[in-house]
C-alpha cells in the first residue's frame, strides 16, 4: 500500500508541475516588450488596418486571462496552435524539429555515458595516480565550462575541418545514394554532440567514482580480495555493478535537462532542431511555438524525473517508508 501511495503522491505532484509550468509559459512570453503584430518586421510599412486584422486573426485583441483560458481549452484537446509565422500547425512543425533534436541528443548523451562511466572507473581504481588526477580535474574541467563558451571553442578551433553550421550539405543533391547523405549528417552531428558529450560527462565520472570507491570499501569486495581473486574482476563483477546504482537515477535525472541544454547548442551550430526553432520564434514573438517548445521541454524534464523516482524506488523500496 505504500508504494501505491507513493506513486500516486508522485504523479499528483508532476501533474501539478505541469500545470504551474503552462501557465509560468503562457504569460512569460506575454511580459516581453512587442508582440507578433507590433514587430513586423517581415512587413515593415503594414497599414494600421492590416496590424489590426492580425491581432484579431491572432487572438490578440482579447484580454490575457480571456487568452488563457482559451489556450487551456485548446490544449485540452490536443492543439498547441497555429504558429503566426509559418501558418502551420504547431505540432507538425515541432514534431519535425524534434526528429532533428533526439539523434543529435542521443548520440551526445551516450557517448558522455560511456566516457563519464570509464574515466569514473578508472579514477576510482587508480585512486592516488596520475590517470585518477587527470580523469578528475578532466571532469571538472569540462563540467565548469559553460555551454555555450565550450560550443564556441569548438566552432572557432575546427571550422574550416568540420562541417560547423546546419544538418547537411546543401550542395549534395537528393538524388545521391542513402550512405553519403547519413555519413554528411553524421559529419555535421560531430561538433554539436561533442559539445553536449563534454558538458555532460564531467558529472558522471566524479558520480561513478564516488560511488565506486565506497564499493571498493565494502566487505564482500574486501572478502573478495582476500580469496585472491583478480583486480579486473573484483572491479567487473562486484563492485561496478552496484556503483551503478547513483548513475542509473543521475541519467534519469539529467536527461530532461540535457535536452534543454541543447538549445544553446542548436543555435551554436544552426542545428535544425526545436531549440533553434524557439531562438527564431522568440525573435519574432511567434507565443504558439514558444508555448509549444517550451511545453514538449517542460514534459522532458517531468516525465524523467517521474520515471527517475520509479526507478529509485524499484532499486531500493524504502524511500517510500
Amino acid at each position: 500500500m505504500r508504494s501505491a501511495d507513493y506513486l500516486l503522491k508522485r504523479g499528483f505532484f508532476a501533474l501539478v508541475t505541469v500545470f504551474v509550468a503552462i501557465t509560468i509559459n503562457f504569460f512569460l512570453f506575454r511580459v516581453l516588450p512587442g508582440s507578433a503584430v507590433s514587430d513586423l518586421s517581415r512587413v515593415p510599412k503594414a497599414s494600421p488596418q492590416l496590424k489590426h486584422a492580425l491581432t484579431a486573426e491572432f487572438g490578440l485583441d482579447k484580454p490575457k486571462w480571456q487568452q488563457y483560458l482559451i489556450y487551456l481549452r485548446e490544449l485540452f484537446h490536443g492543439n498547441m496552435g497555429i504558429s503566426f509565422v509559418n501558418q502551420q500547425p504547431v505540432s507538425h512543425l515541432l514534431i519535425a524539429d524534434l526528429k532533428n533534436t533526439i539523434p543529435m541528443v542521443t548520440v551526445g548523451t551516450v557517448a558522455a555515458i560511456v566516457v563519464g562511466v570509464a574515466t569514473g572507473v578508472l579514477s576510482a581504481w587508480r585512486r592516488g595516480t596520475v590517470p585518477d588526477h587527470l580523469s578528475t580535474n578532466g571532469a571538472i574541467f569540462f563540467y565548469a565550462f559553460p555551454t555555450q563558451w565550450l560550443g564556441l571553442m569548438l566552432l572557432i578551433i575546427f571550422a574550416g575541418t568540420l562541417p560547423a553550421a546546419g544538418m547537411s550539405d546543401p550542395f549534395l543533391f537528393s538524388a545521391e545514394p542513402f550512405w553519403p547523405h547519413l555519413v554528411d549528417i553524421g559529419k555535421h552531428m560531430i561538433l554539436p554532440a561533442a559539445t553536449l558529450m563534454l558538458t555532460a560527462y564531467g558529472s558522471y565520472t566524479l558520480v561513478v567514482r564516488s560511488s565506486m570507491l565506497e564499493t571498493l570499501g565494502e566487505d564482500y569486495v574486501l572478502t573478495a580480495r582476500a580469496k585472491g581473486l583478480p583486480d579486473r574482476r573484483i572491479v567487473r563483477r562486484h563492485a561496478f555493478r552496484n556503483a551503478l546504482l547513483p548513475m542509473v537515477t543521475l541519467v534519469a535525472l539529467d536527461l530532461g535537462y540535457i535536452v534543454g541544454g541543447a538549445l544553446l547548442i542548436e543555435v551554436i551550430f544552426s542545428w535544425p532542431g526545436i531549440g533553434l526553432a524557439m531562438y527564431d520564434a522568440i525573435g519574432q514573438r511567434d507565443y504558439p511555438m514558444l508555448q509549444g517548445g517550451f511545453l514538449i521541454l517542460t514534459l522532458a524534464v517531468i516525465i524523467l524525473n517521474f520515471a527517475a523516482d520509479l526507478i529509485y524506488f524499484r532499486l531500493d523500496p524504502r524511500i517510500s517508508q
